[in-house]
């Protein structure tokens, strides 16, 4: 296998070198001389300058906006004559012919017409309705006046993403209900949502955790992704794109202030440093009290502290090559990520082993009735160190018809937490501490372009090496009050002195792991109006993991019974795993796009996600380790797709897209009562089925935008014989049950989101600009919350609104006020059972009603 792999990259490698130098060669040869090209975008009716207006040289990513004074500069080694495209919001897209170096243009403001959202996921240039993909576009602007300043509030733009994070590391991203493990995160396995910022993957989960650090666009994927770019997908893809250095100088600078002592400030600022080199430093900070409080250290928790930098330099020795190098660095240190009690399940155990009995024997009484108090009783001080950053370079050659690009990265994670995981004042669980640290490196090359007239397409090839360890080890702990609840029995020997006193385990694993791959897909139109896009992917992927955990502390005795009081909390495990593998995966869509305002596409699709490995635990069965679920088999996803994307009117977009996805070896996690495995474990179902529809549409109208999404899906178990029970089956006959037609957790039927905003043109202290006022709203009906459903762990159906109203400058000064959440509801975003299924469950409560102001300066 590795032999076939090298073959194959050396292939590849061998085609790009001959293509690529003899192009350089000829451009030594034969010196392209860049020159400047500049101009004013002008209102057609007033003939005032619209500033910030986009202009691009068609075909290229070459591109500018305008500044103040409407004036804009291209540097281009292109020769005259060719097209520029110009747009602006609330304005027709115009493309120019232009034959002279310096050109004036106007544009008609025309409300009655949709702006074309220009999107790059197929690694060109080409609008969103053209595509035959299911696509979500939030623009960065967009994102940032509705207050989505990470991906957790960015789901309720986009319902058919769902998002649970009960801290940073414990991040579930989905797409139509498939993509992660649903609770708490397993690191040995793959997510099925892709994350890339710039063209980089993200690797880890808490990346998505991060504040956008100036975001200029966001595409969201829907279905199985991987004859495109990078990383395979079997549920969909992010496609981020922040917002480059330019040689046209300018900044910008914004400040929050809300309630909860909410406090935001955002800055980018970018220009030239010489004719051939331009940079642009962003920043981001957010700080916010908890919304929480701690009862038993009297202090408020669930606070947010982050801080972020991005640099980045773009280098254009000439038209054909541009060269991006970028840096970042995120660093979150709230004060930790508590969690209420939000129920207790009678469960199937002894009256003695119930929740409610073993606080009344501790003489311990919760100081809140509800979740909704917000007020927590945790005993563990709580910390959740989050820290992300890499370097990256882009290349960009022109070659022929096409581009060749080469995508290097590095990127570190470190994660530093301490949790109390039995959301409790006793000192049952006292310390949760998975140290990570993580490093990862890929590269991508790939070329993109038209081959003839009929023909054009993507083939690349992508690396990505990873190394996650222990940091150095992971500790849990149990502490003077375990032995009540591990109790079992009514033997005198659980209340032996000291028996469970700071008993604990130290795991240290790492797993380290290759992913490679060689891609392409093809577009081949067999007429104008009728095209054919296969696709095909190779992937090979090796995961070598080595794990180790040994118990500590507790009562130092040889007595054997006490022994195996103490090995039914944690017991030593180790075990090593190599393996490698190989798999073909692709796609064949056709598309009819019977005109400019319909398209209709069909697309058939085999996905599949690597093998993976437990590294949180194992389960025991009469004392011992079952080692035998240590690998976890891979998934295979076949898919179908039918979607039409239609323009009924010069001003609207309506759009439908029906799915399903059969999944074959679905990965999963689940719960056992092991108090050891407080993780929970991977498993495979044996065949999951989700399908459903999603229609989402806007329309423009003079002064009033309008936009709407509604999906429904259905998730379902089609067989899974060998899950564990519920927790409220815990301790009954038998520990694992037929779930076979029960839902998938975290898939709510019905979800939508609705939204609008009105504007008027205005004047503010000299400025002129737009004054808006707009709402938006999000619903999702009931879901359950267990992998195994259960009748107690589901979350009932809520909505959100959110409002926002100011004014906006189109330079200069912008001011808004915004409310989230404005009619304060309470609602969960997520249930987790405790570790030992004593019957406890913690709520994830989502955010109260917020509130503040945004001030924002641009130039």
């Amino acid at each position: 296998m590795k032999q076939f792999l090298t073959s194959v990259f050396s292939v590849v490698a061998t085609m790009v070198v001959a293509t690529i130098f003899p192009s350089l060669l000829l451009a030594q040869d034969n010196p392209v001389v860049n020159s400047t090209f500049s101009g004013k975008v002008l209102d057609g009716s007033s003939g005032e300058p619209l500033v910030g207006a986009t202009v691009s040289i068609k075909g290229t990513t070459n591109g500018s906006t305008t500044d103040a004074a409407g004036n804009f500069s291209l540097i281009t080694g292109q020769r005259l004559p060719f097209t520029l495209i110009v747009t602006y919001v609330g304005y027709i897209k115009k493309e120019v012919n232009v034959t002279a170096t310096n050109v004036e243009i106007t544009l008609d403001a025309n409300t009655n017409q949709l702006e074309d959202v220009i999107i790059s996921s197929r690694r060109r240039q080409e609008s969103a309705q053209e595509v035959p993909i299911p696509i979500s576009i939030i623009r960065g602007s967009a994102a940032e006046d509705a207050g989505a300043f990470n991906v957790n509030r960015l789901k309720e733009l986009v319902p058919t993403v769902q998002l649970y994070v009960s801290n940073a590391r414990n991040t579930t991203l989905n797409i139509r209900g498939l993509g992660s493990t649903y609770g708490l995160t397993n690191d040995g396995i793959d997510p099925g949502v892709g994350f890339y910022v710039d063209g980089v993957y993200y690797a880890r989960p808490a990346a998505t955790a991060l504040d956008f650090i100036d975001i200029e666009r966001i595409e969201v994927l829907r279905g199985p992704q991987g004859t495109l770019f990078g990383k395979n997908t079997t549920a969909g893809a992010f496609n981020i794109t922040t917002r480059g250095a330019s040689f046209d100088p300018g900044g910008s600078f914004e400040l929050s202030y809300g309630n909860f002592g909410y406090v935001q400030a955002k800055g980018s600022f970018t220009g030239p440093i010489s004719k051939k080199l331009a940079a642009r430093i962003s920043f981001t900070g957010t700080q916010r009290n908890g919304l929480f409080y701690n009862e038993h250290t009297q202090l408020p928790i669930n606070d947010i502290n982050n801080i972020g930098v991005r640099g980045q330099f773009l280098y254009t020795p000439n038209s054909k090559v541009n060269i991006t190098v970028i840096g970042d660095v995120s660093d979150q240190k709230p004060n930790g990520y508590g969690w209420p009690v939000a129920g207790v399940v009678p469960t199937k155990r002894a009256a003695y082993r119930q929740f409610d009995a073993i606080i009344a024997d501790l003489n311990y009484k919760l100081p809140y009735a509800s979740a909704f108090e917000r007020k927590l009783d945790l005993d563990t001080p709580s910390k959740a160190d989050n820290r992300l950053g890499g370097v990256s370079v882009n290349a960009d050659f022109k070659i022929g018809n096409g581009t060749l690009t080469s995508t290097s990265a590095w990127r570190y994670w470190k994660w530093v937490p301490l949790n109390d995981r039995d959301y409790i004042g006793l000192p049952v669980f006292t310390i949760s501490s998975g140290n990570s640290v993580h490093d990862q490196w890929s590269q991508e090359l790939r070329y993109s372009g038209k081959i003839s007239s009929k023909l054009s397409g993507v083939i690349g090839v992508f690396g990505l090496w990873q190394d996650l360890k222990s940091d150095p080890v992971q500790t849990e702990e149990a502490g003077s009050a375990q032995w009540r609840f591990a109790q079992s029995s009514t033997s005198e020997l659980w209340k032996t002195p000291g028996l469970f006193d700071n008993f604990g385990i130290r795991t240290s694993n790492r797993i380290k792991s290759t992913s490679l791959a060689v891609f392409g897909q093809a577009d081949w139109s067999i007429t104008d109006k009728l095209h054919v896009l296969p696709g095909v992917r190779y992937n090979y992927d090796k995961k070598v993991v080595d794990y180790k955990r040994e118990v500590y502390g507790g009562l130092q005795t040889d007595d054997a019974a006490l022994l195996a009081l103490k090995r039914g909390v944690y017991s030593d495990q180790a075990f090593n795993t190599n393996y490698d593998q190989g798999n073909f995966s692709g796609q064949l869509s056709v598309q009819y796009r019977a005109s400019s305002r319909f398209n209709a596409y069909a697309t058939y699709s085999i996905g599949y996600k690597p093998i993976g490995v437990n590294v949180g635990g194992l389960p025991t069965a009469n004392g011992a380790v079952l080692l035998d679920l240590a690998n976890v088999k891979p998934e295979y996803v076949d898919h179908k797709e039918f979607g039409i994307k239609t323009k009924p009117s010069a001003n609207s977009i309506l759009n439908l897209t029906f799915y399903r996805s059969d999944i074959r070896d679905f990965q999963t996690q689940v719960q056992t009562p092991d108090p050891g495995v407080n993780r929970g474990y991977l498993a495979n179902a044996e065949k999951v089925r989700v399908q459903g529809a999603e229609l989402d549409g806007n329309i423009r109208f003079t002064h009033f935008n309008f936009n709407a999404a509604v999906a429904y899906t259905d998730g379902e178990y089609v067989s899974f014989k060998n899950a564990p029970v519920p927790l409220e089956e815990v301790g009954g006959p038998q520990a694992f049950k037929d779930i076979s037609g029960g839902v998938l957790p975290g898939i709510s039927k019905w979800s939508g989101s609705v939204g609008g905003e009105a504007n008027t043109k205005g004047t503010f202290l000299g400025l002129k600009g737009n004054y808006f006022l707009g709402i938006d709203a999000f619903y999702r009906s009931k879901f359950s919350s267990s992998p195994s459903p259960s009748q107690y762990l589901n979350i009932e159906g809520y909505s959100l609104t959110n409002g926002r109203a100011g004014f906006r400058a189109s330079n200069g000064l912008s001011f808004f006020v915004w409310a989230r959440n404005i009619f304060n509801k309470d609602y969960y975003e997520l249930l987790l059972a405790a570790p030992g299924s004593y019957g406890q469950y913690a709520g994830i409560v989502g955010d109260q009603r917020t509130y503040g102001v945004t001030m924002r300066y641009s130039f």
